[in-house]
């Protein structure tokens, strides 16, 4: 999982989600009651598997040797609430981190955000970095939700998955549509999807679509 958590916060580079040391992915460690982050303030190109922060459940540092990112709290508390949560990814990704700051949901009027959020990506409330209120405004947010992907208000992306991997997938199409539907708005009020169609649309990316066999 240390190999694995490095690797992808390569994946936030190469699709511009990041800047600087903001921003970090983690993994649950399968079979424990443990998971990996991205060390605090380490830059992207200097992290390694070794680098990774091992940390409980309540978010303490159980091996290595850095401290663990500042939003370790809020990705322990989401572990710690939904159990079916395997990877954990926050950005500051700009198109979406600007519906952020306006506080709005991003409206599903494409396709693809039928496919993979199944409606609107919603807003959490606002909170402060350091503590797991971050946490808690994720999980009440996206519990009961289709959604993988909050816009934490006036702060930024949070995604989730069954894997480090899904919520990097998550991050970088949250970030696509978000830009898209700026663009669309540019030009004039987006259409948006009937319900129905949004449900069927979910319903054969989540179930058909893709090599099945291999998922």
């Amino acid at each position: 999982m240390r190999e694995t958590v490095c690797a992808l916060h390569a994946e936030l580079v190469r699709y511009n989600l990041v800047a600087w040391t903001a921003g970090n992915v983690s993994g649950r460690v399968p079979g424990e009651d443990l998971f990996v982050i991205k060390p605090s303030g380490v830059p992207y190109d200097e992290l390694t598997p070794e680098s990774m922060v091992v940390c409980d459940l309540d978010g303490n540092r159980v091996s290595g040797t850095y401290t663990p990112s500042s939003d370790t709290a809020a990705h322990a508390y989401i572990y710690r609430h939904m159990p079916h949560v395997g990877g954990v990814v926050h950005t500051h990704s700009p198109y979406a981190s600007a519906w952020a700051a306006r506080g709005e949901p991003i409206p599903c009027v494409l396709t693809a955000m039928a496919d993979e959020f199944g409606g609107d990506i919603p807003v959490g409330p606002f909170a402060l970095i350091g503590g797991d209120e971050i946490g808690k405004g994720v999980v009440e947010t996206l519990t009961g939700h289709r959604s993988p992907a909050v816009l934490m208000r006036n702060h930024g992306v949070f995604t989730i998955g069954d894997s480090p991997r899904a919520a990097v997938k998550a991050a970088v199409m949250c970030e696509d549509v978000a830009r898209t539907v700026h663009l669309a708005r540019q030009l004039g009020e987006p259409l948006p999807l009937a319900q129905d169609d949004i449900d069927r649309l979910y319903d054969r990316y989540q179930n058909v679509y893709g090599q099945r066999g291999s998922r």
